[in-house]
């Protein structure tokens, strides 16, 4: 079996440490409200609120990536911050690593 997984690649390098999730955003927050409110933490690289690819909006989340993880460690130090008027939540993003499946076989078969 042959893999050819491939990963997201970030324009900024490496950003285990400096990437933050924000969660919990208003569907009119625009992404300058979220980086405005990100700034006073430290140098953002990049500020990005995700939106449905089909109608435009927002789906309530984006991403903060921070030039040092200093920052990121800063801005997740309120885990429950207050964003254009709305508790949102925060947290150090984390890309997750692809859990392995079950080999075949694996699973006893009882025949009776």
């Amino acid at each position: 079996m042959s893999s050819n997984t491939s990963y997201y690649r970030s324009p900024f390098g490496d950003t285990t440490f400096t990437k933050v999730f924000v969660g919990g955003l208003a569907w009119e927050t625009p992404t300058e409200e979220m980086r405005r409110y990100f700034e006073q933490f430290g140098e953002i690289l990049e500020a990005v609120i995700i939106t449905d690819k089909i109608t435009g909006k927002s789906k309530g989340y984006g991403f903060v990536t921070f030039r040092e993880p200093e920052s990121a460690t800063r801005a997740v130090a309120d885990p429950n911050p207050v964003i254009d008027g709305r508790k949102a939540n925060c947290n150090i993003a984390s890309f997750g690593q692809p859990q392995p499946s079950t080999p075949r076989g694996s699973y006893t078969h009882f025949i009776s």
